[in-house]
């Protein structure tokens, strides 16, 4: 019977989810994100942080949207705990800045006390940047509980430590060409109308949604498996990046990997023009392949777009069905965006995409 219902279902409860989900508006969204980068850039620091760093010697890796959860058929993010415990292994030995773009834990299908309780070896493995002043956290919409000192004081600080601070945004400010850049950090859910702090959508999600998914034991994952609605949502937050000066982008929310205002499919769309223009038959049959599998993924997607300004870079998400997590990665001068994926004894690291900031901030302007 669950079998048949998984079968029936799957589509009505993907629509209800995408419905539930996200509602980005243009105005709203580039309207919030401007207040709040003129917060940061004003030294504002109630929940917003300025780190200054050489532009060969930072190191930060950026995850967001783990999603932690109770550990049962609703969480999400149960398939990628290892690849994530793993990961952040890598990192600290590595000596990487931890920064948490938001929706680390999962607090509207779950109370805070169940999801702490599940999540001990993740929250201890992140702790140990802390320990070493190397991380850095910020709240998002499923996850918004965090926004209030009440609620990191008495479920965060007695696992943390009282030196947690939970932010809303983070600059990250370097030097290039005797001129001064800025990457702008926030979990991006700023202006999205069923999500940036809507108790409506929460309740759904909780009462409805998940007694739902925890009895089909389904994981839509939504804005993974549903590229319209990222696809708008990414769209926005590229153009309104790519009206600042001298500044790149990072956020999360969509759950659906951007590098340097390209996805996936923008990058094989392009690749299959550079390919059709110089005659390479057999790399536009490898490129035609690939994006026959992804047509059912990306279903939705609006036709290749060419980026203006290569400004706006997204996390992805730590809670792919498949257990792969996806972050961006500064280090040594450059930018890239990372899977870690499961193996045979330990989670692997591939790299899928990776510049020189140098070059990034060339292409701001133009040069």
């Amino acid at each position: 019977m669950r079998t048949f219902l998984q079968w029936l279902l799957r589509r009505q409860l993907s629509i209800l989810a995408e419905k539930i989900s996200s509602s980005p508006d243009k105005k709203a969204v580039e309207k919030a994100l401007s207040r709040l980068l003129a917060r940061v850039r004003s030294g504002h620091k109630k929940k917003t942080l300025r780190l200054s760093f050489p532009l060969q010697e930072g190191k930060y890796i950026i995850f967001s949207d783990q999603h932690k959860g109770a550990r049962d058929e609703a969480d999400d993010f149960r398939g990628s705990a290892c690849n994530y415990r793993d990961a952040l292994d890598h990192y600290f030995q590595e000596g990487f800045h931890f920064i948490n773009l938001g929706d680390c834990e999962e607090l509207w299908k779950y109370t805070p006390e169940q999801v702490l309780e599940k999540n001990q070896a993740c929250l201890q493995a992140e702790k140990r940047f802390l320990d070493r002043n190397q991380y850095s956290r910020v709240f998002g919409n499923h996850d918004l509980e965090w926004k209030f000192p009440f609620q990191v004081n008495r479920y965060l600080k007695p696992v943390f430590g009282s030196g947690l601070k939970i932010y809303e945004a983070i600059l990250l400010e370097t030097g290039y060409r005797s001129r001064n850049y800025s990457i702008f950090l926030t979990h991006g859910h700023q202006g999205d109308r069923r999500s940036d702090g809507n108790g409506l959508s929460a309740w759904v999600v909780a009462a409805i949604w998940t007694p739902i998914q925890r009895y089909l034991q389904i994981s839509l994952n939504t804005p993974a498996t549903s590229f319209a609605l990222t696809d708008k949502h990414n769209i926005i937050m590229h153009d309104w990046s790519a009206a600042q000066s001298d500044l790149l982008f990072i956020s999360g929310h969509t759950h659906h990997p951007v590098f340097a205002s390209m996805d996936h499919m923008d990058r094989l769309g392009r690749d299959l023009h550079q390919a059709a223009a110089t005659g390479d038959q057999e790399k536009i049959r490898r490129i035609q392949s690939a994006l026959e599998q992804k047509k059912v993924t990306f279903s939705g997607k609006q036709a290749y777009r060419a980026p203006q300004k290569p400004s706006y870079f997204n996390t992805g998400c730590c809670c792919f069905s498949d257990g792969d997590i996806t972050g961006i990665e500064i280090e040594g001068g450059l930018i890239r965006l990372v899977k870690w994926t499961s193996g045979k004894n330990k989670a692997l690291r591939q790299v899928l995409e990776e510049a020189p900031l140098s070059a990034v901030f060339d292409s701001l302007r133009g040069a």
